[in-house]
């Protein structure tokens, strides 16, 4: 089949790349949670080669994935699971879990159950990196954000931007302590937590 391509994937995951390089340098085992093309894991994978980058999204993206993965042939891209945030299911946890572009996607319903899972899938100590936009104090943080926020929602009014601190606050209910906020381009933010066990304190 033919690959699905995102013009965004391309001219952000340098970027990305960059930003969460640093936070991955100990990270064996990474899941990401919505990997949409399969462009992403394909980049990441092929240059932090320590980390076993697990693709995931649910069924109807598979293969697209997997036609990303089939072009490669790295040995730690392994093949995409099927993954419904609403199920609350993983088999293994991780030292880190990424996703980019979701959150406004979800519903509030799904955002909520995306936490809940990432409880499951994480390690006691473990990295959370979340990419996209966010509003702060109830506001957009620029023009192009608020006529994203309207295409969202007439596409499907339970999506939308999400605000930065009710996504904190999510995080923090899952003893993950934001670490970093950094601006990204065309107004994105990249969010880093970090959750560390009591045995580690």
């Amino acid at each position: 089949m033919q690959k699905s391509f995102s013009p965004a994937c391309e001219r952000n995951q340098d970027p990305i790349l960059a930003s969460i390089n640093p936070i991955l340098k100990n990270a064996e085992h990474v899941l990401e949670i919505g990997s949409g093309t399969g462009q992403h894991a394909v980049h990441f994978a092929k240059n932090m080669p320590w980390v076993t980058w697990q693709c995931s999204d649910i069924f109807s993206n598979l293969l697209g994935i997997q036609s990303w993965i089939d072009d490669t042939n790295l040995g730690n891209l392994p093949k995409p699971l099927e993954l419904d945030v609403s199920m609350n299911t993983v088999n293994q946890q991780y030292d880190a879990v990424y996703s980019c572009n979701t959150l406004h996607i979800m519903s509030k319903d799904q955002v909520e159950d995306f936490f809940s899972l990432i409880d499951i899938a994480t390690k006691r100590t473990s990295d959370l990196i979340i990419y996209g936009p966010f509003n702060y104090l109830g506001k957009y943080t620029a023009d192009s954000n608020a006529e994203f926020d309207l295409w969202l929602k007439n596409q499907n009014p339970q999506s939308g931007i999400r605000d930065f601190e009710w996504i904190d606050s999510l995080a923090k209910q899952n003893e993950f302590s934001l670490v970093n906020d950094k601006a990204m381009p065309a107004n994105n933010r990249l969010l880093h937590w970090r959750r560390i066990g009591a045995i580690n304190l």
